[in-house]
């Protein structure tokens, strides 16, 4: 027996390693609940990741009972102190579970506004912050509720995650059949029109063109301390791949406000109090919208490195700390910035058969580079979008300045190349 405390870590991908080595840190024991068949990339390998003392797969979406019944007789056998994910889809059964039990976590309104797109607008706009012209669609046949928007808009599933059937569409002409795309990937990769979908439907939203960035954060007892304000770039779709990752970005001191005041204002209209949070916006001239904001460690632990390298705060440490009632390391100490801290997103560049990534060994010759997380390889099959395949791989790194990071990245897009039959 142990005792340190024990908390269950929900469909964390083994490969991204930032959520392990943070639970150790924080001096606690992790079963990890996993897909009874995992996915290639979700895969356990031989050796557990740092912290795990054991694993349980359970069927989270699928027999949601059956799930809790098992994660309640677990807790009989040795109490648990908290739940965590960094999953965005699976942060409603993890609020579930830890009411459940009675431990700390999201409430069920919350984790639903953190989930559903069209309650979570709904939310900004009543709470008087910035919220672009927006419609929410039960199903594709209600397409014409967004014919008198101001276009190009954007359709997005109300339930998704990362950028997945996200589409551009410039002219009400081409509305109808964007909107039935969209809603055939959906049913494809998140089981519109079955029994367990999650958030069914869609939002449709008027464009913004400005440039984007995505805040990590953290509240505790309903304060908010933003860590990191980071550029991501300025995606015009009508696809919307992730490219770059940057901290801290140069922002004006308007930008900055405004950015500041948006992501406080909508922790407090969805009702984060505690935890993490990642939130991506974009700009509409020096005032900023929000997208959407996630109540976990973004990009499935790594938004830990942005921090890490920019601040030197233990986030994904802090993330269990908090799940388990506890004050955040140096809580009362400001933020304080001491480097750069950047992330590459090795770019799709095509569909087909993967026969090779090049570039990847030579950039993890570069010092700057931290780690290189390679999720697809040779023989892997990228379709084309607006359907998903997940991401090939990133490429972490640290740097001294914002504008080396910004060279490091233009010299990986013309490095770094996958290569297809």
């Amino acid at each position: 027996m142990t005792d340190r405390p024990l908390v269950a870590l929900v469909y964390q991908r083994p490969g991204m390693p930032w959520m392990f080595e943070g639970a150790r840190r924080a001096g606690v024991d992790v079963v990890l609940i996993h897909r009874p068949n995992p996915r290639p990339d979700e895969a356990l390998p031989a050796q557990l990741p740092p912290a795990v003392v054991r694993t349980l797969p359970l069927d989270i979406f699928g027999d949601e009972d059956a799930a809790l019944a098992a994660i309640e007789e677990l807790h009989a056998e040795r109490p648990l102190a908290a739940l965590v994910t960094a999953l965005d889809v699976a942060v409603p059964f993890t609020a579930k579970a830890a009411r459940t039990l009675g431990l700390p976590g999201l409430s069920e309104e919350t984790s639903f506004a953190v989930r559903d797109k069209r309650e979570m607008r709904r939310r900004l706009e009543q709470a008087g912050l910035n919220t672009p012209a927006y419609v929410g669609l039960s199903g594709p046949e209600d397409w014409k509720l967004a014919a008198d928007l101001v276009f190009p808009v954007v359709v997005k599933p109300a339930g998704g995650f990362t950028s997945l059937g996200v589409t551009r569409v410039d002219s009400a002409e081409e509305l109808e059949s964007t909107v039935k795309s969209v809603w055939e990937v959906c049913e494809r990769y998140l089981g519109y029109g079955g029994s367990s979908a999650q958030f069914e439907g869609l939002v449709i939203e008027e464009y913004l063109d400005g440039a984007e960035y995505c805040i990590e954060s953290l509240s505790y007892q309903g304060r908010v301390k933003i860590h990191t304000i980071g550029y991501k770039g300025c995606p015009e779709g009508p696809f919307f791949e992730e490219k770059v990752y940057r901290a801290p970005a140069p922002l004006s001191p308007e930008v900055e406000r405004s950015i500041v005041e948006q992501i406080t204002g909508a922790h407090a209209a969805l009702g984060v109090t505690d935890g993490p949070t990642h939130s991506e916006l974009r700009l509409r001239g020096d005032e900023a919208f929000l997208l959407e904001m996630g109540a976990r460690v973004g990009a499935s632990g790594a938004s830990h490195h942005i921090v890490e390298s920019v601040t030197g705060a233990d986030f994904t440490g802090d993330t269990f700390r908090i799940a388990m009632g506890r004050e955040p390391l140096g809580w009362d100490e400001p933020v304080r910035h001491q480097g750069t801290g950047a992330m590459y997103f090795v770019p799709v560049g095509g569909s087909g058969r993967i026969t090779e990534i090049a570039g990847l060994s030579e950039a993890a010759a570069d010092p700057r580079v931290d780690r290189i997380v390679q999720l697809l390889h040779p023989g892997d099959r990228i379709l084309p979008y607006p359907e998903y395949s997940g991401y090939p791989g990133f490429v972490f790194s640290r740097h001294d300045s914002y504008e080396d990071a910004e060279q490091f990245h233009d010299a990986l897009d013309e490095s770094v190349v996958i290569h297809y039959e």
